[in-house]
């Protein structure tokens, strides 16, 4: 799973940029903007890569707001104009506006999100509105909708060619869908909602970041981590070091899970580690997250009625695949009798372990990994420990996931020290085409640390455009466990397919080209954005990419094919819980945005629960991979109503990879076909067109079933 970084909060704002300043003077909150900001001009490093030796905290505010007055001078010209609107005057000059804007913003929204400090996070929580206001300032304008609506009402007579013509169209229903058609009383009460929603959301993110650091299990009791392997607990004893506390600290990752959760063996110690996981931002004081999202439901609620929607997932979902929320969670509930089924009957495996070692017990979460290895273990005689020295770090990056993108697409990779990055941790990449041209320069920041958010994403530093001329400098971000000095980063094989995933989208963002800045790269809807980032997780697995990165790290020798063939025939193990956890936070989702603007503010429990009674997923071994109160995804990360889209671009994902083994598998020439037709065309079709054009059918969610082992001849098996 991914978030695709914070970007998306500001989505609305940055679509309308550009990437290269007009250089104007403009007086920042802490002081003149001018030539002295590393952001007043573009960079000169190769692909215009953030000049992150030069930038200074205290550099991103003045940049911010000099980048939105720009904006609204450039907008203002624009909406001004006395001449006819044109095409060109009109659509494309909002192309070239905020330029400097999007420079600083992509930059602040990366670093903030990967390597967040008390002064990051002032700026976040001063410019939050004004930034929401920044937004309703242009979509909002009637003179600006006026010229775009002019130019979408005669874009047939004017000879566009597609991807100029989609783009007209994405302009007006980007307004519309903004509330461009409301009157002005309407206009002020929207940019109130959208006022409050960004400042909860940021205080959100500001309060799950506390709560998530402040819930890590800390223990001066060595045998409470009795089962952590000694490279683990070295791990625990140096996150310990880094906060400047005695014993050991096991940091928490932000889904309720904890991987963990699979080697120790103290009973308690895993309770305790779930416990707090669960209630990390329960605990009363000022990182309680529940009020926050509780009055964000109902902010979101009273917006949807305003635009003329029945609640905030139908107007979310507006312009995404799916189209509404009846249609996401029909598809949602078709999985939930299989899921949960499946579930049931691997609680009864996991179960009769515990009473075969005379436990006492009765299966709770906390038990779940702990006791579905060793069942794996019995069934499929697969043990973590014994696996995990063949997925080192850097091998499986080197040998696995550039190896597999080289056969695909025959690009390929050199790093690049010369480059500066925002943390040590951060290596840096140059990506060439077959012919040698520049591509893109990627980043890789894959360890976890406690400033941080949670989770794996990817996103940009500057976004690929023809008309700015630009290439994409792309990034991914991981929450790894960090080995201790000279130790090797020793990946689980979820770890593994996290690095795969997040390249997927990388791929995504590396390839595109097209014109415009607005609708390239990963700009997509959000069921179908993890579509190539999911796709991508199968050739993990994939034979011939497998058996060239998993390797001994310390003699060199692949993974014996026995155990290779283990890990293959496991792959359905346990994925009545991995749906079952995965639906029951979507599902849960969608109940929050769909309530109606007249509800009243919910009590954040109570409503979980009832919510996950009425979907049939309130089933006590197996809570939601997300709860409520920490489901940063639906709150701060631009997935609000559109959780369901990673099991939809599942569907996807999987009918396209069918389509890959049908076709030859891994060659040079599928995956040109796939890039040419798909990965390179970001927003600029119809989505569904454009996978029916490539694939020749509509996908089918048989190939996901059949991934999931949740087919009915899987079941009987």
């Amino acid at each position: 799973m991914s978030i695709l970084g914070s970007r998306t909060l500001f989505k609305g704002i940055l679509v309308l940029a550009g990437l290269i300043a007009n250089n104007l003077p403009a007086m920042g909150a802490q002081g003149e903007f001018g030539p002295s900001n590393p952001f007043y001009a573009a960079s000169e490093l190769p692909f215009h890569a953030p000049p992150f030796d030069k930038i200074k905290d205290t550099d991103y505010q003045p940049a911010i707001e000099a980048g939105m007055a720009q904006q609204r001078a450039e907008m203002r010209i624009i909406a001004d104009n006395s001449a006819p609107p044109t095409f060109e005057n009109t659509i494309i000059a909002m192309e070239k506006t905020g330029q400097l804007f999007s420079r600083v913003m992509l930059v602040f929204n990366g670093v903030s999100g990967a390597n967040l400090n008390p002064t990051l996070q002032k700026v976040q929580d001063i410019e939050a509105p004004k930034l929401a206001a920044q937004q309703d300032a242009i979509f909002l304008d009637p003179k600006l909708f006026q010229r775009v609506s002019a130019i979408y009402k005669d874009r047939a007579s004017l000879k566009l060619d597609p991807e100029a013509l989609h783009l007209v169209e994405w302009y007006y229903k980007e307004f519309v869908h903004a509330g461009a058609n409301l009157s002005d009383g309407d206009k002020a009460d929207l940019k109130k909602l959208n006022e409050e929603e960004s400042t909860l959301s940021n205080a959100f993110v500001t309060k799950l970041l506390g709560a998530t650091k402040d819930a890590a299990f800390v223990t001066t009791d060595k045998n409470a981590l009795a089962g952590f392997s000694a490279a683990r607990l070295e791990g625990a004893e140096q996150s310990a070091k880094d906060r400047k506390v005695p014993g050991y600290v096991v940091p928490l990752q932000n889904t309720t899970q904890q991987p963990d959760l699979v080697s120790l063996s103290v009973r308690a110690t895993r309770q305790a580690i779930f416990e707090n996981s669960w209630n990390r931002a329960e605990r009363g004081g000022h990182n309680d997250t529940r009020d926050t999202i509780a009055r964000l439901a109902q902010l979101r609620a009273q917006k949807a009625k305003l635009l003329g929607f029945p609640n905030y997932a139908a107007w979310r979902l507006e312009d995404q695949m799916a189209k509404t929320p009846e249609a996401a969670i029909k598809f949602m509930d078709a999985l939930v009798p299989g899921s949960t089924g499946r579930a049931a009957a691997e609680a009864k495996d996991i179960q009769a372990v515990i009473d075969e070692q005379k436990g006492g017990f009765t299966l709770q979460p906390w038990d779940w990994d702990f006791y579905a290895e060793q069942v794996r273990k019995v069934k499929y005689d697969l043990d973590e420990s014994e696996i995990k020295p063949y997925f080192e770090l850097n091998n499986v990056l080197q040998n696995g996931v550039f190896y597999a993108a080289n056969q695909l697409y025959g690009i390929s990779f050199k790093e690049r020290s010369d480059i500066p990055v925002y943390q040590p941790d951060v290596r840096v990449f140059e990506v060439s085409n077959a012919d040698g041209k520049p591509l893109a320069l990627w980043y890789c920041d894959y360890f976890k640390r406690d400033n941080k958010n949670g989770g794996a994403w990817m996103d940009v530093f500057v976004n690929q455009s023809k008309l700015m001329g630009l290439l994409p400098v792309v990034y991914n971000v991981a929450n790894f466990s960090k080995p201790a000095p000279g130790q090797p980063a020793l990946l689980s094989f979820r770890d593994v397919t996290t690095m795969f995933h997040e390249f997927g989208h990388a791929l995504h963002g590396m390839f595109a080209d097209t014109t415009y800045p607005s609708i390239s790269g990963t700009q997509v809807p959000r069921d179908f954005v993890e579509f190539p980032s999911q796709f991508n997780e199968h050739w993990a697995t994939y034979p011939e990419v497998f058996s060239h990165y998993a390797k001994h790290y310390q003699t060199g020798e692949p993974m014996p094919k026995e155990l290779a063939a283990k890990i293959k025939k496991a792959e359905k193990f346990n994925q009545g819980y991995a749906l079952t956890e995965v639906v029951a936070a979507a599902e849960l989702d969608m109940q929050w945005h769909t309530l109606p603007a007249s509800a009243p503010v919910q009590n954040p429990d109570t409503f979980e629960t009832e919510a996950l009674e009425k979907t049939h997923l309130l089933i006590g071994s197996v809570p939601p991979r997300y709860r409520s109160s920490y489901f940063s995804h639906i709150w701060s990360t631009g997935y609000a109503a559109g959780y369901y889209a990673y099991l939809w671009s599942e569907m996807l994902d999987d009918s396209a990879y069918q389509w890959f083994e049908d076709n030859g598998g891994l060659t040079r020439a599928n995956g040109d076909r796939f890039r040419k037709m798909v990965l390179s065309r970001g927003n600029t079709e119809d989505l569904q067109k454009m996978y029916a054009a490539w694939a020749g059918s509509e996908p089918k969610i048989e190939p996901m079933l059949k991934e999931r082992g949740l087919l009915p001849e899987d079941g009987a098996k």
